[in-house]
């Protein structure tokens, strides 16, 4: 038996984790590295394995970072059995297909920049194209459900335990067993903060040998919710005031409809005036919206009796939906008085950078960061106090209000990720999905278990 890391290594992207046991590979997402040099260089890259030698992959929940390479994987010659949650399986679809269409648009755009001839855009092909993502639907098998033990194969037994992070999201709990000899490795996948409304908390971990666990808030608290709310609502309320637009780049899966339902509770208690127009610019999100009625498993009870007694906590009067590009289009002519929302939320690709190159340059607009943002990406520049940035070619002065809210993470803090791992019980701890310093104070502030930060291809027996 044995555990090898192939991604999220002392990063915080592109999770990726294999076990061998009993003859079959497992592997533990299989993520797409985000940042710099995002879809490029790193993701193109060998796995750091055969990828058609994979027998099963468990996926811990649908956000780009954990799934974004099963295209790729497929494309390389998977032929196994992927298995996730029910939910996790219909946003995973939604994620990997806009990766695709995203990755084709961007090759089209370099294209078309720079007229090269067809050797040179074979030379630029896509990490995937949508048809790869399509391909990689059909190796979605069984669907694992909350609490109840799965049988991966011979020897080998799975357990999904709610993660509290996004919608179908999951901790995963593997009993293995070969040749008498049994041990067991719980991923925490990515642990959701506790205390919000939509989704329920993090389930209580089972007692394991091994721990695989993320670090991303490893080293701070968040700001309470209830603050930050307050917060939010000042910053709407500051740029109408002053005649501008909110830009909230913002992540599709989960934080827009957190968003969403905040803005709604906004309007109903009166603290945003009732004529509020927010646009929803992003066909992912508003997908995923749709996904979140049809999974109450998932949701906090009393949200999820709002949905069944029709009254939508996600709907408000002022919501407009923008799926087409020309609907994206016309958002440009709203010049005052408007909250637009688009993916993505890191500013690394998607429609908020439409939205960005309308808005950043005006003193009268805000931008609200809302989620996390990696090293590398637009939006990290834009939050570390960048004074101009480049978005298609046009460098931006920075003169709209930047306000970062962090009380709306949808990540366990310091606190939360030392007690779920006390919980485990766990003789020995691998970090991983975390930038190295917070790795290395998290680390310094667990006792009774040995600490490992593997480094990437690194492997250990189990």
């Amino acid at each position: 038996m044995k555990i090898s890391f192939h991604g999220a290594d002392r990063g915080v992207t592109g999770s990726c984790h294999l076990v061998e046991c009993a003859g079959k590979r497992i592997l533990i997402d299989c993520g797409l590295y985000q940042g710099s040099g995002e879809l490029d260089e790193e993701n193109a890259k060998p796995f750091g394995f055969d990828a058609a030698g994979i027998d099963y992959v468990l996926l811990t929940h649908a956000h780009l970072d954990h799934c974004g390479r099963l295209p790729l994987l497929a494309k390389r010659g998977f032929r196994g059995e992927i298995i996730t949650t029910s939910a996790s399986r219909e946003l995973a679809r939604l994620v990997m297909l806009d990766a695709a269409h995203l990755m084709e648009g961007d090759v089209r755009h370099r294209d078309g920049r720079t007229g090269h001839d067809r050797a040179s855009r074979d030379a630029g092909e896509p990490l995937y194209a949508t048809l790869d993502a399509m391909n990689c639907l059909d190796y979605f098998g069984r669907t694992a459900v909350y609490s109840q033990v799965l049988e991966v194969t011979a020897g080998v037994h799975a357990t999904f335990i709610d993660a509290g992070h996004i919608l179908g999201s999951a901790s995963i709990f593997l009993e293995l067993e070969e040749q008498g000899h049994s041990a067991s490795v719980l991923f925490s996948g990515d642990l959701g903060n506790t205390g919000h409304l939509l989704l329920r908390n993090p389930a209580t971990p089972p007692h394991a040998d091994n721990v695989v666990m993320e670090t991303t808030y490893g080293d701070r608290l968040h700001k309470p919710l209830g603050p930050s709310v307050d917060e939010f609502f000042e910053a709407i309320t500051e740029t109408f005031q002053r005649g501008g637009n909110v830009i909230i780049p913002t992540f599709a899966l989960e934080r827009a409809q957190e968003i969403l339902f905040f803005l709604k509770q906004g309007v109903t208690q009166g603290r945003l005036p009732n004529s509020t127009q927010v646009y929803l610019d992003s066909p992912m999100a508003i997908s995923a919206t749709e996904i979140f009625r049809r999974h109450p498993e998932c949701l906090e009870p009393a949200t999820a009796k709002l949905f069944r007694e029709g009254n939508d906590p996600l709907d408000l009067p002022g919501l407009h939906f923008a799926r087409e590009t020309a609907e994206s289009v016309a958002i440009n002519s709203v010049h005052g008085g408007a909250i637009i929302m688009a993916g993505s939320g890191m500013c690394t690709g998607g429609r908020i950078r439409h939205h960005l190159q309308h808005n950043l340059g005006r003193a009268d607009s805000s931008v609200v960061f809302v989620g996390y943002a990696a090293v590398g990406t637009l939006a990290r520049r834009i939050i570390d106090g960048a004074k101009q940035v480049t978005i298609f070619g046009q460098n931006i002065q920075v003169s709209a209000r930047i306000y970062t809210i962090n009380g709306f993470s949808a990540h366990a803090d310091e606190a939360e990720l030392l007690a779920w791992q006390k919980q485990t019980g766990a003789k020995r701890t691998f970090l991983v999905h975390g930038e190295e310093d917070t790795m290395k104070q998290f680390a310094a502030q667990l006792g009774d278990t040995e600490v490992v930060m593997p480094l990437p291809n690194q492997a250990f027996e189990l």
